[in-house]
């Protein structure tokens, strides 16, 4: 059975126009209103963001044969059960039949503070996964197969994300490719080594710059970390548990 893309590239250029209008309008209204909040975090606090790009998986749920699953987004449903804390509040959640078909994190990140905000990322993205795989195998979610265990993230294309960092690590050297790495490439290795050891079914980075809130401009940094990747592996996935749980 071929699987639905859904026309994902036009999509995803709208949720990205949308992302750069949303972050504008949200840190426009806050200063207007005297509650500026740290600058550029008035953008991000504001929320709603990435709901383009949850459009865009919604539409690949629904076209692969599971449009009459659960699929959760409000935050009072959104919470799985966890191994070293209680629960963990996802942002995009599709059940079927008691089982658990897909739990997708959507995350971005602008300039200027890259360096603090990568780190912080990069923890979160290890932290959540283990936890969730250690749930699985202590039967959190019951007797069924892996789930669909997506991340995705935009990141701002700028000429501080693309120059290259220097690390201090005075005691044992630093791998080899993250020597004089961007911080666009260092999310571009977080995310392929995210799939290379499993731990998620897909881990996509974006880039776009915030000129796109006109033309919806965005790039893939590899084959492996690519939106099409992402979409092409859910798609599949979704299909596949649509055909097993009828």
């Amino acid at each position: 059975m071929a699987i639905d893309l859904v026309d994902y590239e036009r999509k995803a250029r709208e949720a990205v126009q949308a992302f750069w209008t949303n972050r504008k309008a949200a840190r426009q209204r806050q200063i207007e209103s005297g509650k500026d909040d740290q600058g550029e975090r008035g953008g991000v606090t504001a929320g709603k963001n990435m709901d383009g790009f949850i459009a865009l998986v919604l539409d690949i749920v629904c076209a692969n044969g599971l449009a009459h699953a659960d699929i959760h987004q409000k935050r009072s449903v959104l919470t799985l059960p966890g191994f070293f804390r209680p629960t963990k509040q996802w942002d995009l959640l599709v059940v079927h039949k008691g089982q658990l078909v897909a739990a997708i994190e959507f995350k971005s990140q602008v300039g200027p503070s890259f360096g603090n905000n990568f780190n912080n990322r990069a923890e979160e993205a290890i932290g959540t996964v283990h936890d969730l795989w250690m749930a699985y195998r202590q039967g959190a979610f019951g007797q069924q197969p892996r789930p669909f265990v997506g991340w995705m993230i935009l990141v701002e294309d700028a000429p501080q994300s693309r120059s290259s960092v220097r690390d201090s690590s005075p005691h044992f050297p630093v791998f080899e490719e993250f020597k004089g790495s961007s911080y666009l490439k260092r999310y571009d290795l977080l995310c392929q080594k995210l799939a290379l050891e499993q731990l998620y079914s897909a881990a996509s980075v974006i880039t776009s710059p915030r000129t796109a809130a006109d033309s919806g401009d965005f790039s893939s940094l590899s084959s492996m970390t690519s939106l099409k990747t992402f979409v092409t592996c859910l798609a599949g996935h979704i299909a596949a548990e649509a055909a097993r749980l009828g």
